[in-house]
């Protein structure tokens, strides 16, 4: 009984392995079959897709020197998900509306907000993006001056005039709000009579920062070239740096706290201060003369040494009115900070005095977008105070507006 047992029970044993088997060999098998069709249907797409491809316009296939990759319909993969473009090596701009430029767009407007994405992704996405021609985008920079037009009106209130503030009123300070300045008639004799620009006068202008990008950029002549050129907090413009920056300044921006530091507030020797402004031939000054009670005496200071020295250079101040509209229409676009960049605020009004206008000098990484690292400035490294300025969402947004066509930045050499 006990060996009959034995049989039956390894009888048995052996029929389940044996049925095992044969499910593992039919699942094999379908595998095997499932693959190769997919093989087969993926080697006629590909075909296709390179028939498509080679359909494209010229200016769309015959800059490629290098690999590419395709997706079902012909058109270049985005470099999402992972997948990278080899843009390294090609022959000549790309056209604005071509396929290809319009995919690189979008791959940098699905980026959201600066946070989406990892900074050499991004880099990446920008780099890309240079093969492609820039050209202005006539609605979307009518709309995006339009809503500057409503919210900011640099062409009214850039600068405090007698037409916007008259003698006896009192003018409020953009950040000390509790701080009211009397616009007694010594204060009033120092204001135009009205905005010197107007909407739109200039057909091109430069917005020259301070960035470490533009070192070597050899752009000098492309910015002086330009009809209106503006700078940031009195650069050095020398033989040194001209090639990169050019020397052509109209409008040159001053941080009073420059004077404070380097000038000892102008209340000793003056001359030293006057010889730097001289380097800027004919060029008008703008100061935030009321963006608080410190910096009122200190800009006006420099509008009495000018005037002691016989200068015909203008000198005006910020309407605070104005800084704080435009601080609150770029807080909706994602910059908040305590502070907005003297770039950004010059920026804000070229766009409303500029048919086009051109950035150069703005960056706010340590490295370029080939990853190599600059300095932060093109004169110096020294780094601006921590958490006062919100300088990556600013350059954030321009890349999103060189994108839209609104602006357009330069990261790069000129040619």
């Amino acid at each position: 009984m006990l060996r009959r047992k034995k049989a039956y029970a390894d009888t048995s044993s052996g029929k389940d392995i044996l049925g095992n088997r044969s499910l593992c060999f039919i699942f094999i098998c379908a595998f095997g079959l499932v693959t190769l069709i997919q093989q087969i249907l993926s080697g006629k797409n590909y075909i296709k897709s390179a028939q498509q491809f080679s359909r494209l316009k010229g200016d769309e296939t015959g800059n490629w020197t290098g690999p590419v990759n395709f997706s079902d319909d012909g058109s270049l993969k985005p470099a999402r998900n992972g997948r990278k473009r080899y843009l390294g090596n090609y022959d000549g701009p790309f056209e604005y509306n071509s396929t290809t430029c319009r995919e690189l767009r979008q791959e940098i407007m699905d980026v959201k907000v600066l946070t989406m994405v990892k900074t050499s992704d991004l880099f990446e996405r920008w780099r890309n993006l240079q093969i492609c021609r820039w050209e202005q985008n006539k609605e979307e920079t009518s709309n995006f001056k339009m809503s500057l037009s409503r919210c900011c009106n640099a062409p009214s209130f850039l600068f405090t005039t007698k037409r916007n503030t008259p003698a006896g009123t009192k003018l409020r300070y953009e950040v000390d709000t509790s701080g009211i300045l009397p616009i007694t008639a010594e204060v009033f004799k120092m204001f135009p009579d009205d905005m010197p620009y107007s909407k739109s006068q200039f057909k091109k202008c430069a917005v020259v920062g301070n960035g470490g990008i533009i070192k070597n950029s050899k752009c000098g002549k492309e910015i002086d070239s330009a009809d209106f050129v503006f700078r940031c907090n009195i650069p050095p413009i020398s033989e040194k740096y001209s090639a990169d920056v050019g020397t052509k300044t109209d409008l040159v921006s001053i941080n009073p706290s420059i004077i404070t530091e380097r000038f000892q507030k102008l209340e000793k020797w003056r001359r030293p201060f006057y010889e730097v402004l001289q380097n800027y031939e004919n060029s008008s000054a703008v100061l935030p003369a009321f963006y608080n009670t410190r910096n009122t005496d200190v800009s006006f200071r420099v509008k009495y040494m000018l005037d002691d020295f016989d200068s015909q250079r203008g000198v005006f101040f910020f309407h605070p009115q104005y800084l704080l509209n435009v601080q609150r229409f770029w807080a909706v676009q994602g910059v908040r900070a305590k502070r907005l960049s003297s770039g950004l605020m010059l920026v804000t009004a070229a766009l409303e005095m500029c048919e086009e206008v051109h950035l150069y000098g703005f960056w706010a990484f340590p490295m370029n977008p080939s990853g190599i690292f600059i300095t932060h400035h093109y004169y110096d490294n020294v780094k601006p105070r921590p958490g006062f300025h919100a300088m990556p969402h600013e350059i954030f947004n321009f890349i999103h507006m060189h994108t839209r066509g609104i602006v357009n930045v330069h990261t790069g050499q000129c040619t």
